[in-house]
């Protein structure tokens, strides 16, 4: 797709704030990559060629890490600078990749896993809730998203690349490491230049319980919050049948060579980066609601093909359409939840996201590898393709037709102390001494019933029925 085929206005690379961080992605990514490459490397040196189970368990770990921790942090983001939070994982997790290659037993590599995964989990959702805040509108924000969804498909492929001609030339894994560690430096370096904007400060009761579960709570008390997370949840088990299943798949049911296995994943990898580049340009024409059922759909059905066991031909179109469909769930999910959080909040709200999608994941490889191990990988394909529509009618049901951005609504008689201004919410008198605003102190809101865009915060703590 050209540049010319979206007006000028919608280009985010317009914008320094989001070349940086882009650029501070991709880097990171890339470097992420080569490391995942040295570590299936040094596990195998490790183990003497019994590498699966280490890597199996690094894999368990990361992900614990990811659901368990992500809220955490995204919790207590606002209590620090988010600038602070990116450049200290980054810095850190840039010291703790080069030790990889000091390891000499597996429980080591477990702990430094675990540590390097705990802070992507506090990096992770915290970037991903500043892009909002740097581009100017929501069609700016879509293309930014598609962009950085594309960052994540090319991962693998640049990554991979870069890796065997290292490997090539005869370079030690150890450089892979190094490499890591010097791409993290960079994005660290990459975010310190970029100007983020002022956001209203948080209101919070300042508990820290309250905080940890504040994104957690918010997101599940979102209608189409939850929506997005059941269909979250659908397309994830058809990426499983993909992911876990494709080089079994390949090489048992079609018979196909070793190298088919990453042909196969070329196609799967084709097809969610073209739905991705053309998720601004539908997103025109549809709502987000549409395209991801729709999307869940998709994927879903193409799974079912998969009982027919059907040649590499018809294979490489049903990857690619299940690679699309999964991509028209993924990409437009950050617009749909920075449509439904105040600035301040985003944080919470992306880390919330982060850990239960991860969930989902956390769901569908271990169950896509008991099926294809029980049943066979063509009844697996089935099963999950079944799931995933059935998932993917459920979200559709979840999430409101009427999904109004200004809602009426009325509040009850509260009293309550935290940092606020005054605004539509805290009209009440002063005794003297409350200092500049925001100022916390002790105070009442009297009933009230007005009109304005809804999200759920400290004053809106349930979504409005009728």
């Amino acid at each position: 797709m050209s540049k010319e085929s979206l007006p000028m206005r919608d280009n985010p690379f317009r914008y320094a704030g989001f070349r940086r961080l882009f650029a501070a992605q991709v880097i990171a990514l890339v470097g992420t990559g080569l490391s995942t490459v040295g570590l299936q490397l040094l596990a195998y040196r490790l183990t003497g060629g019994q590498a699966a189970p280490v890597l199996a368990t690094a894999l368990s770990i990361k992900m614990v890490a990811y659901v368990f921790l992500a809220p955490i942090c995204g919790g207590l983001a606002h209590r620090t600078s988010r600038k602070g939070i990116l450049v200290t994982s980054d810095v850190l997790r840039a010291g703790l990749v080069l030790l990889l290659p000091f390891v000499t037993t597996e429980w080591q590599i477990y702990v430094l896993i675990f540590a390097v995964q705990a802070l992507s989990a506090a990096f992770k959702p915290v970037f991903q809730a500043i892009i909002p805040t740097v581009l100017p509108d929501q069609a700016t924000y879509t293309r930014a998203l598609s962009w950085t969804r594309l960052a994540y498909d090319l991962e693998t492929v640049g990554s991979m690349m870069l890796a065997i001609v290292l490997m090539a030339a005869g370079s030690g894994f150890e450089l892979l490491f190094e490499l890591n560690s010097a791409a993290f430096l960079i994005s660290a370096l990459l975010i310190v230049v970029t100007r983020l904007p002022k956001i209203a400060p948080v209101e919070r009761t300042g508990r820290v319980l309250d905080d940890v579960t504040f994104g957690v709570r918010s997101y599940m008390a979102t209608p189409r919050l939850r929506a997005l997370l059941v269909l979250y949840f659908g397309a994830a088990m058809v990426s499983g049948a993909v992911l876990v299943n494709n080089v079994d798949y390949v090489r048992t049911e079609l018979g196909g060579a070793d190298y088919l296995v990453a042909v196969t994943m070329l196609a799967y990898g084709a097809g969610s980066m073209a739905a991705a580049l053309t998720t601004p340009l539908i997103l025109r024409r549809i709502k987000s609601r549409q395209l991801m059922s729709r999307g869940a759909l998709l994927a879903g059905f193409a799974a079912l093909f998969m009982i027919l066991s059907p040649g590499l031909a018809p294979v490489l179109v049903m990857w690619t359409i299940m690679g699309a469909g999964g991509s028209w769930v993924y990409t437009p999910s950050g617009r749909v939840i920075n449509r439904s959080s105040s600035p301040a909040d985003l944080p919470a709200y992306f880390s919330a996201h982060f850990s239960l999608s991860h969930s989902a994941w956390l769901v569908s490889y271990p169950l896509a590898g008991w099926l294809g191990t029980t049943l066979g990988l063509s009844t697996a394909g089935l099963i999950l393709g079944l799931i995933c529509i059935v998932l993917a009618l459920a979200g559709t049901r979840l999430w409101p037709r009427q999904d109004h951005e200004e809602i009426l609504h009325e509040h009850e008689a509260v009293e309550h102390t935290h940092k606020h201004f005054h605004d539509r919410h805290h009209q009440h008198a002063h005794e003297g001494g409350e200092g500049e605003e925001p100022h916390s102190h002790p105070h009442r809101h009297e009933p009230l019933r007005h009109t304005h865009d809804y999200v759920i915060d400290l004053h809106h703590t349930r979504w409005p029925t009728g």
